[in-house]
């Protein structure tokens, strides 16, 4: 996902701008780091307390040039009017979220609002049209006969979330004023891979072919997740 996110970046911004970028439910700062190592600057909004204390002892090993770049804000997503003005920033990323909300519309409008004209939305997704992939390649069949109506599902942390898919997103993006430029795939031949697997020794190659089934049809219509990327008329 972040090479999709950096083609994305490369295509819309001149090269070496300094882009005022928004990680909305930043987590423990993987993609904020990232992008402030390349030299933009980079505002996590994250809601839960140990998430932040993970990202900000993450972001204190990081040279001082690297955590100057950085600023961390412990709040609800939702409530992103009270902390920017509308326009703030070039990039607002939205990664692994929307599946905690159970209406997303009022948070992607918001999100949309922070963008300045031409920004771009980052949205990572549970992808509702490949639910019962899963556990049909696990051989859960009832569970997998249980997910084509459905787009609520258990999550890997036991916990009852949503889905979305990729019409709907593509409907409301456009009703935000911020309609899909771009889509990838992501996890489309490793979601079935346990946590905490060993890292194969041809991880490159790897990398490679998910790259590639990401933003190849009809290998990225049922990928786990969905990249999609507004752009803000």
């Amino acid at each position: 996902m972040a090479r999709q996110l950096d083609e994305q970046i490369a295509g819309r911004f001149p090269v070496g701008q300094r882009l005022r970028v928004l990680d909305v439910g930043m987590g423990q700062g993987t993609q904020a780091l990232r992008l402030a190592r390349a030299g933009h600057q980079v505002t996590g909004l994250e809601q839960d307390a140990t998430m932040v204390a993970a990202a900000r002892e993450a972001l204190s090993g990081e040279p001082e040039g690297i955590r100057e770049r950085v600023r961390i804000i412990e709040g609800d997503g939702r409530d992103t009017g009270v902390h920017f003005l509308p326009g703030s920033f070039d990039v607002v990323l939205c990664h692994g979220v929307l599946m905690y909300v159970e209406e997303p519309d009022p948070l992607l409008a918001g999100l949309a609002r922070m963008l300045a004209h031409g920004g771009l939305l980052s949205l990572l997704v549970r992808n509702g049209d490949a639910l019962a992939m899963r556990p049909g390649l696990s051989g859960d069949w009832a569970g997998a006969l249980g997910a084509f109506d459905t787009l609520s599902y258990t999550n890997r942390l036991g916990l009852d979330v949503r889905a979305d898919r990729l019409e709907a997103l593509t409907a409301t993006l456009a009703g935000i004023a911020a309609p899909l430029h771009a889509w990838y795939g992501v996890r489309v031949f490793t979601d079935t891979a346990e946590d905490g697997a060993e890292i194969p020794g041809d991880v490159e190659t790897l990398l490679a072919v998910e790259e590639r089934a990401g933003r190849t049809d009809p290998y990225r219509g049922v990928a786990a997740l969905l990249h999609l990327c507004g752009v803000r008329g």
